[in-house]
């Protein structure tokens, strides 16, 4: 065999050790980054929150449909920046009387990591049948996907912001959204002493 010729085959069988080295340490590297990936993601999970439709009082079905509109129109902005995901359950649970295995499985069956069962209370003003004013409270609470309680919250439009004027649509909005700041900051005091994340 000619030197010219033996130099070629080992040249190439130089180049492709090369290659395959090249290659494996390239996979190694690549498997380890994803591993890293796949470690963050699993600890920055986006979190689904299903919320119930609020309980109205009083329980007049007029006023339900526009309350719901309001209130989860104030849901999808203030969740609209953050990286959780929102989900609606269309049914109302009694806010003083929710029960453990329904939370349960309703967050089984919508692949929830939280749910939250809402009430709007519109004020009475007057005597005999009611006369609404513009101001409500907003109550929340917050339940993980076991049904356990995280924590709760109240939200008076009246009181936080002394409102006389403005519309019904719009305290609902500053009440829900009050509401739900009110949570998040509850939820990082849990957060700092182990109990809760969100």
């Amino acid at each position: 065999m000619p030197s010219d010729e033996k130099a070629v085959i080992l040249h190439t069988n130089y180049t492709m050790k090369k290659f395959i080295f090249f290659t494996a340490v390239s996979t190694f590297l690549l498997v380890g980054v994803i591993s890293v990936k796949a470690q963050k993601n699993a600890d920055n999970k986006t979190k689904k929150i299903l919320y119930f439709n609020p309980e109205v009082e009083p329980d007049i079905e007029e006023i339900k449909e526009p309350t719901n509109l309001a209130f989860f129109s104030a849901v999808s902005d203030n969740f609209s920046g953050r990286k959780n995901k929102i989900l609606r359950a269309e049914v109302q649970i009694p806010f003083d009387h929710v029960e453990k295995q329904t939370i349960t499985d309703y967050c089984i069956n919508n692949d929830a990591d939280f749910a939250v069962v809402p009430k709007v209370r519109y004020f009475k003003v007057g005597i005999g049948k009611y006369v609404f004013s513009n101001q409500v409270v907003v109550s929340m609470k917050l339940f993980d996907a076991s049904g356990n309680l995280v924590t709760e919250t109240d939200y008076d439009t009246y009181r936080k912001n002394m409102r006389l004027l403005g519309s019904t649509e719009n305290s609902i909005k500053i009440g829900t959204d009050g509401a739900i700041k009110d949570i998040l900051k509850k939820l990082r005091k849990l957060k700092a002493s182990g109990e809760a994340e969100l």
